[in-house]
């Protein structure tokens, strides 16, 4: 059984994508994560305010992605993003609101 997940694809008004998750990432349902990113050509802001919960297989697949992702989280997920490393290699930004990502 997939854990329950929504991902919707918008744009910014510069053009900039946004892959919008909300629920929680895990094993069950990377599959249709990763295929979504991997549809969405180019630089991509990944929005996961409304994600509670994402597990090892969900940070694979951000770092399969690095290079070309911006990731605006919840409080509640910078530390496991922080301490994965990911913010090494990607930027990440804490949205004080845990509202979806702004709009530039």
């Amino acid at each position: 059984m997939s854990t329950p997940l929504t991902l919707t694809g918008t744009e910014r008004p510069d053009g900039t994508p946004v892959l919008t998750a909300a629920g929680e990432i895990d094993m069950s349902n990377t599959g249709a994560f990763a295929d979504a990113l991997a549809a969405t050509p180019g630089r991509v802001v990944v929005d996961l305010t409304a994600v509670g919960y994402l597990d090892s297989a969900a940070l694979t697949v951000l770092f399969d992605h690095a290079g070309r992702i911006e990731i605006v989280a919840a409080p509640l997920l910078i530390p496991v993003l922080t301490i994965s490393g990911l913010g090494d290699v990607a930027t990440v930004h804490e949205s004080a609101t845990g509202a979806p990502a702004p709009a530039e």
